[in-house]
């Protein structure tokens, strides 16, 4: 093998080494901000040489990203070994094709400006990829901070792409100084790291919640999601679990009890939950606790009856020729109230719902099994809040915490705590489920919320306004945890505004794809 070639793979798994490296729950993140250089000066050799080939720098691009999404987001396969597949190269050539067009754009443009493109374009990608059908933001840049909280608290202004931004200016700071030998220049790197670090320990050493509290139980119940919850145990039986143990927590001063996503795992009828036997077991509780509510994990059912039009998502019951969603569900009971529903809106794609069908339903049999329901569910199209006469809570569902921009219209709604419900057991012992609560942090960080985390298998957590996780509770063992958590009602420019930076990169991507298709012409 030539040697160019050799140091060209080299530089390109080095890339997709260092973003796994750096990657929680155990990496070394400030690897973040070298990650990307040896992909920069990769892409500096095909740039100074015309003669080298567009295609094989493609294909070494596709091969750190490949690296990246492998080493990180392996546990997938667990689920499914084809869908598992799929997405790590649908994935990858989604980030070589952002980086190739920033390749483009740097052959045609000057080097400052083209430079400035790659930022714009990734964001921009990152953005697309928290707002389609096809999205999978797990790899988001600025999560790779995730077990980093203190180091960035300044997401409370930005986002988590505010931590992209920070990776990628700082990564081609160094590439370029590495690229024009100019060490009078080293000084550019350390303070763009050291500005936002420095900044952010500030923050964290000064910031005070408002004492506020809220007495919150979190039940993890530990089912198990293949052998038990769908098809070994009842409605019955697993609600009698999640009871058993939260009476050993709950007091008259307990305000909620909160179970996970699909805590009652078999299909209710929307019109008729009154009826069922575990809905009256529940509201005999809250008349034991008169200030108890209690926030649920269900599947349930809505038929379309009395004209309603059916949705893309409905399914068809032939015998009665009768439409219907089945839905996701978060249920809020409180004693003489009405039942308030929640219908999870951002679905596992490929499992929770099949994007663009039209172009992709010959891909329904990759589908990523999760141990639960697995077809198109329905949503609703804006999350909702579950109010009561003292807090607003932001029902929040498994893979929905992964989306600050998402989160945020709860806060926006006036939520003032985060109840994060899921049920992460499909992943089994691996980084996956650590990995997920890791992103809960950032949502507390951009929100300043705190939050209540229950998880079926584990981990379980109440997880404070500045990100620290507390009362972590083990990986698939049964266990109750309580506490008093502070609500917040003040909105964090994030929480105003979103992903702003997102939609500034989104528009500025014209921009630099014209000028690139100008200089060419020239």
């Amino acid at each position: 093998m030539p040697a160019i070639f050799s140091n060209r793979i080299l530089l390109s798994l080095i890339t997709g080494l260092f973003l796994w490296l750096a990657w929680s729950p155990s990496g070394f993140a400030p690897l973040l901000f070298v990650a990307w250089v040896p992909l920069l000066l990769l892409e500096h050799r095909y740039y100074s040489d015309g003669k080298l080939s567009k295609k094989s720098l493609f294909g070494f691009v596709y091969l750190s990203f490949v690296a990246w999404n492998v080493l990180t987001t392996w546990w997938v396969y667990f689920a499914s070994d084809w869908g598992s597949l799929v997405a790590f190269l649908v994935n990858s050539l989604f980030m070589a094709t952002v980086f190739m067009l920033f390749h483009f754009t740097h052959c045609r443009i000057k080097k400052k400006w083209a430079y400035i493109s790659l930022p714009v374009y990734w964001i921009a990608f990152e953005y697309l990829h928290l707002n389609w059908e096809l999205s999978w933001p797990w790899l988001t840049l600025g999560n790779g901070f995730a077990a980093y909280a203190p180091l960035v608290q300044w997401y409370e202004f930005t986002g988590a792409l505010g931590g992209s931004l920070w990776v990628l200016e700082t990564n081609i700071v160094i590439a370029i100084i590495i690229i024009t030998k100019n060490k009078k220049e080293i000084c550019k790197p350390v303070a763009f790291i050291a500005v936002p670090v420095i900044l952010s320990l500030l923050i964290h050493f000064n910031y005070s919640e408002k004492t506020n509290p809220v007495h919150v139980v979190v039940v993890q119940p530990n089912v198990d999601p293949y052998n038990d919850k769908f098809s070994g145990m009842s409605n019955e039986e697993q609600l009698s679990k999640i009871l058993r143990l939260g009476f050993e927590k709950i007091t008259d001063s307990t305000q909620y009890l909160v179970a996970p996503e699909t805590a009652i795992p078999y299909s209710m009828w929307e019109d008729r939950l009154e009826e069922y036997e575990v809905i009256k077991t529940l509201r005999k509780i809250l008349e034991q606790f008169p200030k108890l509510k209690i926030v649920i994990g269900a599947s349930t059912n809505y038929a379309y009856v009395n004209g309603e039009s059916p949705s893309v998502t409905a399914r068809l019951i032939k015998k009665e020729n009768v439409y219907y969603d089945s839905y996701n569900t978060a249920l809020q009971i409180e004693k003489e109230k009405p039942i308030q529903i929640f219908h999870k809106s951002k679905l596992v794609p490929g499992v929770e719902r099949m994007p663009y069908p039209s172009i992709f339903g010959f891909l329904e049999t990759l589908a990523i099994d999760l141990g639960g329901t697995a077809g198109s569910l329905g949503t609703q199209p804006h999350p909702s809040v579950f109010t009561s006469n003292e807090n607003i809570i932001a029902p929040v569902i498994c893979y929905e915490s992964v989306y600050g921009g998402y989160v945020s219209e709860y806060i926006n709604k006036n939520a003032s705590l985060i109840f994060i419900i899921t049920n992460d057991g499909w992943w089994r012992d691996t980084p996956g489920y650590k990995q997920h609560l890791q992103y809960a942090r950032l949502r507390a960080i951009e929100m300043r919320r705190s939050i209540a985390r229950s998880a079926n298998t584990g981990i379980s957590a109440f997880i404070n306004q500045r990100g620290d996780v507390q009362q972590p509770t083990h990986w698939w063992k049964e266990d109750v945890i309580e506490t008093a958590i502070n609500k917040n009602e003040e909105l964090t420019i994030y929480a105003k505004h979103g992903d702003y930076l997102g939609v500034i990169a989104a528009l500025l991507v014209p921009v630099f794809l014209i000028l690139s298709f100008i200089k060419k012409r020239q």
